[in-house]
């Protein structure tokens, strides 16, 4: 083969962008690496300057953009196209009797056509696998818009941004099987291809998110692998729900409070054990150290769920061992033939129901029942702490016992009282 080499006749403005398109698309506007590196998504770039917590903040005009109108009304957007696998909206919903008010819904659209989890559940961390269903097989019809760290101290927004190459792009997209109004997940850096893992960087983009929509009805969620995540690519999942959550409402009992001004509690008369983290002086400060707990989990082979509560001032961690019960054959038939997986929804009181006589008949004490299940036994919980604290230098360990004693003796006295059920 003879070849000579010359510099090619520009004849187009558009013929250099054309040439590097025509060997890159899979013919499906995908979210790989075929078709994301040539296009231009709606960008939101929220402010990366480190700053105080806001306790008691104000109206904010670029919050009510952010949640209203740029991820809700695209949002209402992709519904209108028919991009969803039902209509969350027309789901029964309502608030169960009982003193922490567990909301029930029946999702019998969810149950027929949501994908069927693919891994399994005794490896929290497993490798990304490209030949299974991940989200860079995501069409970017389902994308809301690019969520990433810009610059200077206000948020920007581009109606058509290129990718930067050497900036990996984070997306929101639509969570077409939902579970409430609002549904999304968001996927930090796409293109890296990260199994389903939390990171710092990751877990602080997750936590800006919440920070921007300046709403405590909107809530992020985290599942790890043998925690009912179904996809082993990272994301985050979000919806908006405008009532509280029965786990927001349940006590805690401060164990201390870090350096950074970072308050540690502990989870009372609530059926699934867990750790709260509140506040700190910045916002990195509190994603740092709620990361180190995850990563701890994490290398421990740990099963664990996340709730950013509160604009992203509040982290509930639980820790759980329903799916290994299950494999273990310890959960009974009666809550197995309800086929609930108990993620962090669940988890936090928000029961998505499959079968309408599970809805009909929903009560406290069987949603007590359920999540009981979930929760590692005192003294498991109390083991998991004691090193957690130690590795993550949360408190030492003789402090820990000092303080903590009588809250491990009284934490589900009240509830026992209540005559709810709880793993002990």
């Amino acid at each position: 083969m003879l070849t000579i080499k010359r510099v090619p006749t520009v004849v187009s403005n558009y013929q250099e962008d054309a040439a590097a398109a025509e060997p890159l698309g899979c013919g499906r506007n995908c979210l790989g690496h075929c078709c994301l590196p040539v296009s231009k998504l709606p960008l939101y770039a929220f402010p990366n300057v480190p700053k105080p917590i806001k306790i008691c903040p104000k109206e904010d005009r670029s919050s009510d953009f952010f949640l209203n109108t740029l991820l809700l009304g695209q949002w209402e957007d992709r519904m209108s196209r028919g991009l969803f696998r039902y209509d969350v909206t027309a789901c029964e919903t309502k608030v169960i009797p009982g003193k922490l008010g567990f909301i029930a819904q029946l999702n019998e659209g969810r149950h027929l056509k949501k994908r069927p989890t693919e891994f399994r559940v005794d490896r929290v961390l497993q490798p990304f696998d490209s030949s299974k269903f991940n989200f860079t097989k995501v069409g970017q019809e389902e994308v809301l818009f690019r969520f990433e760290a810009g610059g200077g101290n206000l948020p920007h927004y581009y109606d058509h941004a290129p990718v930067n190459q050497n900036s990996p792009p984070s997306v929101v997209a639509i969570n077409v099987s939902p579970i409430e109004y609002g549904h999304v997940l968001l996927i930090p850096r796409v293109l890296e291809c990260l199994p389903q893992r939390i990171d710092p960087d990751s877990f602080l983009l997750a936590l800006h998110m919440a920070e921007e929509a300046g709403s405590p009805y909107f809530r992020l969620g985290y599942n790890s692998l043998g925690a009912f995540a179904t996809i082993n690519h990272l994301h985050f999942q979000a919806y908006f729900m405008s009532t509280q959550f029965p786990v927001e409402k349940a006590p805690t009992g401060m164990v201390t409070v870090t350096e950074g001004g970072v308050k540690v509690s502990r989870l009372l008369e609530y059926p699934v054990r867990g750790l709260v983290y509140e506040c700190g002086n910045t916002l990195k400060e509190l994603s740092d150290l709620v990361s180190s707990v995850c990563i701890w989990f994490q290398e421990n082979n740990i099963p664990y769920n996340v709730l950013i509560s509160d604009m992203g001032k509040k982290i509930f961690v639980f820790p759980q061992c329903y799916a290994e019960k299950q494999a273990l054959g310890e959960v009974s038939q009666e809550l197995l033939d309800t086929q609930v997986n108990p993620a962090v929804w669940e988890i936090s009181g928000h029961m998505v129901l499959k079968r309408k006589k599970d809805y009909e008949e929903a009560s406290e004490p069987y949603a007590w029942r359920l999540l009981a299940e979930v929760s590692l036994s005192a003294d498991r919980f109390n083991e998991v702490e004691e090193n957690l604290f130690e590795a993550t230098g949360t408190v030492k360990p003789e402090q820990m016992h000092k303080e903590g004693e009588s809250l491990k003796e009284s934490a589900f006295a009240d509830a026992i009282s209540e005559g709810c059920v709880v793993l002990q």
